[in-house]
């Protein structure tokens, strides 16, 4: 027990430490449209991001730190990069003008993207089964869904995914290979995370809620 609770002592300091790197680069992140509304509310960020991290083992979050940490040291703003990403689908032209100045990825780190997004894909569809209504209220699925207003999970989990590291993304990838062999939901532990923060006791609460509040209009 003891172990326990210095291991989750442990991964808070990384989340908190995450969370607060990664605040500071949304704050440099520069919107076509001027700042965004977003970028002013750090309690949102710090649930939303938080909720995810939580879900990772001590390794990946170890590993994801020290990422942005060298990322800070070379001038790279990695949430900057994560959006340039998403634009490929969701403003190709945009993306062709600049597309040079990102990173690029190698054969290895495609392979891992692409398994870690049709894992995703596959607990993201079950949970729009079990949850409809709670589900609804977030993003579409898949890329193919994707608008110059509407970034799809598919869209947006590929933007992230290659911002990390090789060792990052295979340290990840295991991670998931264990939830899925133990019949876990990745998704669902996340989605789980961020209703709690909001004050819902559960996700059938939550998913009922919208429900009863969709009924009334």
């Amino acid at each position: 027990m003891n172990m326990n609770k210095e291991l989750i002592k442990q991964n808070k300091e990384l989340i908190k430490q995450i969370v607060a790197m990664e605040w500071t680069m949304f704050q440099n992140v520069s919107n076509q449209g001027g700042r965004a509304s977003c970028q002013d509310d750090p309690k949102t960020f710090e649930i939303m991001r938080s909720s995810q991290w939580v879900t990772w083992p001590e390794e990946a979050l170890a590993s994801y730190l020290e990422d942005l940490k060298i990322a800070f040291q070379d001038g790279r703003n990695l949430v900057t990069e994560k959006y340039a990403r998403m634009m490929q689908s969701t403003a190709p032209l945009e993306f062709a003008q600049f597309q040079d100045q990102l990173p690029p990825l190698n054969q290895e780190m495609i392979r891992l993207i692409d398994d870690i997004v049709t894992i995703h894909l596959f607990w993201e569809e079950e949970l729009m089964t079990i949850y409809p209504y709670l589900c609804q209220r977030g993003r579409p699925v898949y890329t193919s869904e994707d608008t110059p207003y509407a970034t799809s999970i598919e869209t947006y989990l590929r933007g992230e995914l290659g911002t990390y590291s090789q060792k990052t993304l295979n340290l990840y990838y295991q991670h998931i290979l264990k939830e899925k062999a133990e019949g876990i939901n990745g998704s669902k532990r996340l989605l789980e995370n961020t209703v709690k923060r909001y004050g819902f006791s559960s996700l059938e609460e939550a998913n009922e809620n919208v429900k009863l509040s969709a009924m009334k209009k």
